[in-house]
């Protein structure tokens, strides 16, 4: 039995557009369109360029619009989200020729390797930059709303609302470094949504957590703190994001100079990761690993001024940075001179904090949520009338001057 597409009909009426005069300008048949709202059939690749543009919606806006009334989610409202289709790029030709001889419209193959795909690109993040992996995400964010209108079992539905789900969790996530914060919740509400659909409580804690840290760079520590205990409440007992909300919680309350909670929270990080077994070579930015809880406790006891922080921030750039070139930081590398500064600072090593600080910003692995920290050692330098303030502060503007350039 056919769905009707009710939202596409009202988009229609709402342009001021009847049946015949929208086939017109689509170069279709009245009928066609008939076909189309009914939830008969659905219309061509190549036919929803030129429907789009009459329909004034965006290529993913549009996908939405063609989902049956069945299955609806949340319609991003960002402008932010204007997502090309994917109709030249060979990796989505071979991924549209896997679903045709699968035994459905979807079939296990696309779905394992849209699965592949996330896992690649959230491996990328960590030495990526943010505007690049967003490209990919929107080719394939646009891919999986393409699916939804296809025939498919009801395991091969809950497959693509989940890997739907990570797509729009990590797209969240970069332009939260991006500093694109209504495309942020957009992303995220869509991201919950799939994952209500799918019973994930794994992204679904993943939003809440990703949220806390959007809300932490801008200051809102109170909000951070609350957002990741209920990130902690919905996850997955001994899941990466179980831990890696709870590291939230620390940096949370570090902030708040609630020293007790901070440390408590820290060592509860540190008890739960202990379980997990290593994998090398593998850094995903979904799966927590030994190395995160030593950047995040860094980080943390940095803000709360303890002075071990130097020894946590000193081990991570050890162990990860690649000789002594800076532009092949990983981003917790130029996150560690940040915490290695802000350490040394306290420590009245003021030389050596600006050295650490410069490295970071001219790595260019500082991304734009990530400024802010950035600036706490510019100004706590400035605080002291060095004559070494006046270089760090250009430093610090031409990463600004970058960042407006973008």
């Amino acid at each position: 039995m056919a769905t009707r597409r009710r939202k596409f009909a009202e988009r229609r009426k709402a342009c001021g557009l009847n049946q015949e005069r929208f086939a017109e300008a689509a170069g279709v048949d009245r009928s066609t369109v008939q076909r189309w709202e009914s939830g008969e059939t659905g219309p061509q690749p190549w036919q929803r360029p030129k429907i789009a543009k009459v329909l004034r919606v965006t290529a993913s806006e549009l996908d939405l619009l063609l989902t049956p009334d069945a299955v609806v989610p949340v319609l991003p409202a960002s402008p932010w989200l204007t997502v090309p289709e994917p109709t030249t790029d060979d990796e989505f030709e071979a991924l549209e020729l896997a679903r045709r001889v699968g035994a459905s419209d979807v079939g296990t193959g696309t779905l394992e390797r849209l699965e592949h795909a996330f896992d690649a690109l959230a491996m990328k993040y960590p030495v990526s930059p943010p505007q690049d992996l967003l490209e990919r995400v929107r080719k394939h964010s646009s891919y999986v709303a393409h699916l939804m209108n296809a025939r498919m079992t009801l395991g091969e539905q809950r497959r693509l609302f989940v890997v739907g789900g990570w797509f729009q969790l990590l797209g969240a996530t970069l332009h939260i470094d991006l500093h694109q914060d209504d495309a942020a919740t957009a992303r995220l509400q869509t991201a919950s949504t799939l994952a209500q659909h799918a019973d994930h409580p794994e992204i679904q804690a993943w939003c809440y957590e990703t949220d806390a840290w959007r809300v932490l760079t801008e200051g809102d520590y109170d909000r951070a703190l609350e957002l990741s205990l209920v990130a902690q409440q919905l996850a997955p007992g001994g899941s990466s994001v179980a831990i890696q909300s709870t590291a939230q919680e620390g940096r949370a309350r570090a902030r708040l100079g609630d020293a007790k909670g901070t440390y408590t929270a820290i060592d509860r990080v540190q008890l739960m990761s202990n379980s997990l077994v290593p994998r090398k070579g593998r850094e995903h930015h979904y799966e927590y690993d030994t190395g995160k809880t030593l950047s995040y406790t860094a980080t943390t006891l940095a803000w709360i001024g303890d002075p071990s922080a130097e020894m946590h921030a000193r081990e991570v750039i050890a162990k990860l940075s690649p000789a002594d070139d800076i532009e092949k930081w990983p981003r917790r590398v130029a996150s560690a001179n940040i915490d290695l500064a802000l350490a040394l600072v306290g420590g009245d090593r003021v030389d050596e904090a600006c050295h650490a600080a410069q490295r970071a910003i001219l790595s260019g692995r500082v991304v734009p949520s990530n400024h802010w920290r950035a600036l706490e050692v510019v100004t706590a330098v400035e605080a002291r009338q060095l004559s070494e303030a006046s270089d760090l502060r250009e430093a610090y503007q031409g990463l600004k001057a970058i960042e407006r350039g973008n």
